[in-house]
């Protein structure tokens, strides 16, 4: 193997090395938040604890492995209010929410817990009530941190709350919201650890060219 040929198949070496070392997305596991905008699911700008729905409004709750708002996986299933309140009537003083509970899938479960079947609920409550007084009225027992966030819903999961959750799937959103713990929930830490694995990688490679065209100018020079 020539010399040229050793630093190229370095090069590619280190530009495998850099992929590797990328592959590993941190995510986190919680229950999403959502409101339902006409046809679509959009993900909630204030939490369970804060926001006030109105009368025939739907929201949905959908619990997974995401790494943000941006790739969280949404609720599935029925979403239309007539279909899950079509047969409460309303009350003078009172208010309908229609509720998607979307317990997600084995993969994004926490070890050793299955998820219940995902399912819809209409909760009739007082006029001025949050998303988690109707969720309370219809999906106990709820379960809270010390910093508020939402961590189970009918008692599921059975335990944990927004932990982080490392290698492969993490952060896709495997088919995620609750509040996202990495959203300003205080529950993730920004990592400032110094250049990552791709940063240094990719400038070995280009250290690594560099010196193959120097070398290959110097053997034109000397032919």
């Amino acid at each position: 193997m020539s010399a040229l040929s050793a630093l190229l198949v370095a090069a590619a070496l280190l530009l495998v090395a850099a992929g590797a070392g990328t592959a590993q997305a941190v995510g986190y596991r919680y229950w999403s938040f959502w409101d339902r905008d006409g046809g679509r699911w959009t993900y909630a700008t204030e939490g369970p604890s804060t926001a006030r729905p109105g009368d025939g409004e739907v929201q949905g709750m959908r619990f997974a492995v995401s790494e943000d708002s941006q790739n969280a996986a949404q609720p599935r299933g029925t979403a239309d209010f007539a279909a899950i309140c079509g047969n409460t009537p309303a009350r003078h003083g009172q208010k309908r929410v229609a509720l998607v509970l979307d317990f997600g899938t084995k993969a994004d479960a926490p070890a050793g817990e299955t998820p219940p079947a995902a399912r819809t609920a209409c909760a009739r409550v007082p006029s001025d009530a949050t998303t988690a007084e109707a969720l309370a009225a219809v999906a106990k027992p709820l379960r809270y941190d010390a910093n508020a966030l939402l961590c189970a819903i009918a008692g599921y999961p059975a335990k944990g709350c927004g932990e982080q959750v490392s290698g492969k799937g993490a952060g896709k959103g495997s088919d995620a919201g609750a509040e996202s713990p990495a959203a300003g929930t205080g529950t993730s830490e920004k990592k400032d650890g110094g250049p990552s694995v791709g940063l240094v990688a990719g400038g070995a490679v280009v250290v690594v060219l560099a010196g193959a065209a120097v070398w290959q100018a110097r053997r034109r020079r000397n032919a």
